[in-house]
């Protein structure tokens, strides 16, 4: 990078015009931006409906320190949201901050740990405030009157209301469930805070237990949440949440455990494959494996099943793992066909998905058929694929899971499975025929989607707001008792266990029921909550007597454009499709999806190409590069960087490029202001324009100011309609490209521009209006230096004129002794003398005809001027 600038130091105009304008970002940027704050320029009337739009990027966690990566996520947001404004929408961006969540928990207990008091509370409005100063310096145009912050009480005890109604219309529910527990820092571990089977903090074997957590019931709603029908989202990010919940048409089977009255129940979408189950397999955790297991197996099966309880869900799904399994000793009775078959246990079958038991079908399974190849059990196959033999079918070197017709399958040989899912396949249909005749089972729809396991057992979060009373069991905390609030006065232990649980004053309550002794909930509420709802929040953010405003919510939602990662593509934008349906169940707003548009961008990498980190070291801090070059040069190049859904590398020689495009900007515009630039530079041809008539000299050069006066208004039209089109598609990268193009342009008709000040001013207007959303300090400083009235955010957005488009002047070649000397702009009609004069007005031409004598004058009209001299 080059030498740091200070606030007064100049930046050059790199543009070798030798006008002497010097553009200084750090004398400008700060001003502007105390100015916008002071005036509240960017206050949203919420009561103010016509041509309303809810623009919303997701909320950051506060980190501490913006990087490039929030910028790259955030300006390009903000430049869309402007746009929007200046074509007269009343456009409503907020920002918050989603201020709960384990980093700064895990801070305080880091300090703990070296013997130091850091409070999350203390670390986080820290944090906060840092942010909303860099914020400030990105230029963005966050209504801050509408700023949320999640760990408030003011917010959570929100969160707590809308958790007492889901418990009351038993959407929110306890139950026992399979965690990840650190036996050292006694808590329960998310799957990716556990690293080949241990703690991520503290390095100990994780252990699966079943412990009573909080979920909400959001299967209820899984065939709503499939229907996207009402929402303009990514392809990409609809067939991620599609996946995710799972949906399966099949059957359920009945398996009877061989000498016992014990039944097995698997679920199958392909009950017509039950023919070709050789083997059953349970999850380790099944109830049944215990009371199954053979005496004789009893020791390998238990170190079988304590190995699979430090391995999280993720880790037993992966599949490039080698397949593992033991046998139990036991087997079940298949129910289509009498067959007996022995029973495994595996980590690749899950204890919370579907039974926790499958049928074993290696034939039409790829995962049971490497199962079955490694532990050499039988392989049978059931579904012969269209023009293959018997014998090749069984020779198969992997699973046939798609059509064919059904062999080894007793009644139902010979008939069809056509690759449709349920009764839409003959074979499937006849199947959950069958196996009803038989009773040994049903048809059956399952869902891959889980309940949603809200509890944590961490402090910085919202508290349950339920109490536990001997005599009255689960008890509701009362409404007019909310919030529950986090005391602040906790001690963190160094073993990383909820503080909440050695707080008597918080631990200890009253039953509100019986108003005996009661115990609070020490869990707090997965901070996935608080982002469910919190759009909602921002139309009423210090309403003290409801969560939302109603109105204001029919009003302005749903969101009209949500921005943010694919990273957020299942959990977060799945709640909060999940929350806003209960909201609308519970007669709190009308839409029944959050946000209509959804847009998302790319990642932006480091120079070396990675993904950017701090063990990398290639992060790039945003705060030394505004210092050097400008809020609004780094804006501009993380917009030009390239497609912003797609991400790039960072490039310090690109930022380089960027800025002398910012330079070249001020440079023109100050210079056309009378700071040593447009007036001197057209003085020349300006007192021509008039001399003379007909088709002399005169003629020829008010015909050359005509052309390029239309040039320049095409190229400003051109721009107009590129950049809206732009910056409507989210292409910023091509925007700035134009807006280049634009500016290359105009330094091109600088030199006569005296000769047509309207054309020039309305250029000098549009390519600061064009860029306001892009670089929003240096075109209000511009805008302000040029004369305009106004702020330039507080302009229309500017429209083109198609007929400006349409070309009426023609770019011609001008050759001196059949070499290629220069160019001209001539009109379409201009007669011979007047393309000879202005061929013998570019000034490279006039050089290579100075002092010798033109023969012969060649005019090929809209092609070509070519002069041939004497030797």
């Amino acid at each position: 990078m080059t030498e740091t600038l200070s606030e007064n130091k100049a930046v050059g105009t790199g543009d070798g015009t030798g006008t002497g304008v010097r553009y200084r970002p750090g004398e400008i940027e700060g001003k502007w931006q105390r100015r916008w704050r002071e005036d509240g320029i960017y206050r949203t009337d919420l009561s103010a409906a016509e041509n309303k739009f809810y623009f919303l990027t997701m909320y950051p966690y506060p980190s501490g320190d913006l990087h490039v990566g929030h910028w790259y996520a955030e300006v390009p947001a903000d430049a869309a949201a402007r746009f929007l404004r200046m074509r007269g929408h009343n456009v409503l961006f907020p920002m918050g901050f989603d201020a709960f969540g384990l980093p700064a928990e895990n801070a305080a207990i880091r300090a703990a740990r070296a013997g130091e008091d850091v409070h999350p509370a203390t670390l986080t409005y820290q944090r906060i405030e840092r942010m909303e100063q860099q914020f400030a310096q990105m230029g963005a145009m966050f209504d801050w009157s509408k700023k949320i912050v999640t760990c408030d009480p003011e917010y959570y005890r929100w969160n707590q209301w809308l958790f007492l109604k889901m418990l009351e219309k038993g959407l929110a529910y306890r139950k026992e469930s399979y965690v990840n527990w650190d036996p050292v820092d006694q808590t329960v571990l998310a799957n990716e805070q556990v690293i080949d089977g241990r703690g991520d903090r503290s390095g100990a074997l994780i252990e699966r237990r079943l412990m009573p957590q909080w979920h909400f019931r959001i299967t209820d709603y899984a065939d709503e949440l499939l229907d996207f029908s009402g929402v303009e989202w990514p392809d990409r990010v609809r067939l991620m949440q599609t996946n995710w919940i799972g949906r399966s048409e099949g059957a359920e089977v009945t398996f009877k455990a061989e000498g016992t009255a014990d039944e097995i129940v698997v679920f199958t979408t392909r009950p017509d494959t039950l023919w070709g189950a050789t083997f059953m397999v349970l999850a380790p955790e099944h109830p049944l494996v215990a009371k199954l297991t053979a005496a004789d197996r009893k020791a390998a099966v238990e170190a079988y099943v304590e190995r699979a309880g430090h391995m999280t869900e993720l880790d037993r799904q992966t599949e490039t793992r080698e397949k593992s399994g033991e046998l139990i000793g036991a087997f079940a009775v298949n129910p289509v066909n009498g067959a007996r078959i022995p029973i495994w246990i595996a980590d690749y079958v899950l204890m919370g998905y579907g039974t926790g038991a499958i049928m074993a079908v290696p034939y039409g399974d790829q995962r049971d058929f490497e199962f079955a190849t490694a532990f050499g059990l039988d392989i049978v196959p059931v579904v012969l694929p269209e023009g293959v033999s018997e014998a090749a079918a069984g020779a198969r070197s992997e699973a046939w899971s798609g059509p064919g017709t059904l062999i080894n399958s007793g009644p139902l040989d010979g008939l069809r499975h056509n690759g449709e899912k349920g009764r839409a396949s003959p074979a499937i249909a006849a199947a959950i025929n069958h196996l009803e005749s038989l009773g040994a089972g049903r048809e059956q729809v399952t869902y891959r989607l889980r309940d949603w396991l809200v509890s944590r057992q961490r402090y910085w979060g919202t508290p349950i707001p339920v109490l536990y009373c001997d005599e009255c069991g689960i008890v509701p905390e009362r409404e007019e008792n909310l919030p529950v609030e986090l005391p602040t006065d906790v001690a963190f232990m160094p073993t990383g266990e909820s503080p909440l649980k050695s707080h008597p004053a918080f631990m200890h309550a009253t039953c509100p029921n019986c108003g005996g002794a009661a115990r609070r909930e020490t869990d707090t509420l997965d901070t996935f909550v608080d982002s469910s709802w919190y759009w909602f929040r921002y139309l009423s953010p210090h309403d003290a007597e409801r969560p939302l405003d109603r109105a204001m919510a029919e009003l302005w939602t749903p969101v009209d454009i949500y921005t943010g990662g694919i990273e957020h593509a299942i959990l977060h934008l799945l709640y909060a499709r999940f929350f806003t349906k209960v909201l609308r169940d519970m007669g709190l707003v009308n839409a029944g999806e959050p946000f209509k548009r959804l847009r998302n961008q790319g990642i932006i990498l480091g120079e070396d190409n990675e993904k950017m980190s701090k063990s990398r070291g290639n992060v790039v801090n945003p705060d030394p590069l505004v210092a050097e070059y400008g809020a609004d040069t780094v804006r501009a190049y993380l917009m030009f960087i390239g497609p912003w859904d797609q991400g790039g590398p960072w490039n310090f020689q690109g930022i380089e490029g960027v800025s002398r495009f910012m330079n070249r900007v001020w440079a023109l515009v100050e210079g056309s202001n009378g700071r040593g630039g447009a007036e001197q530079a057209g003085a020349g041809g300006a007192g021509q324009a008039g001399a003379g008539g007909g088709s002399g000299p005169g003629q020829a050069s008010a015909d050359r100011h005509a052309a390029s006066a239309r040039t320049l208004d095409r190229a400003v039209h051109q721009a107009i309609k590129e950049v809206t089109e732009d910056l409507e598609g989210f292409r910023f990268n091509t925007a700035v490209a134009e807006l280049m193009t634009l500016v290359n342009a105009m330094y091109k008709a600088r030199p006569e521009c005296a000769a047509f000040p309207d054309a020039w001013t309305e250029a000098v207007r549009s390519l600061l209006l064009l860029l306001a959303p892009i670089a929003p300090h240096i075109t209000e400083e511009l805008w302000q230096r040029s004369g305009f009235d106004g702020s330039v955010h507080l302009q229309r957005w500017p429209s083109h004129d198609p007929a400006a488009l349409v070309a009426n002047t023609v770019t011609m070649a001008v050759q001196v002794n059949g070499k290629v000397r220069g160019q001209i702009e001539a009109p379409t009609d201009a007669d011979k003398a007047t393309l000879l004069e202005l061929a013998r007005s570019d000034e490279n031409v006039a050089r290579y005809l100075m002092g010798v004598e033109v023969k012969r004058e060649i005019v090929v009209p809209g092609r070509l001027v070519s002069f041939v001299t004497g030797s």
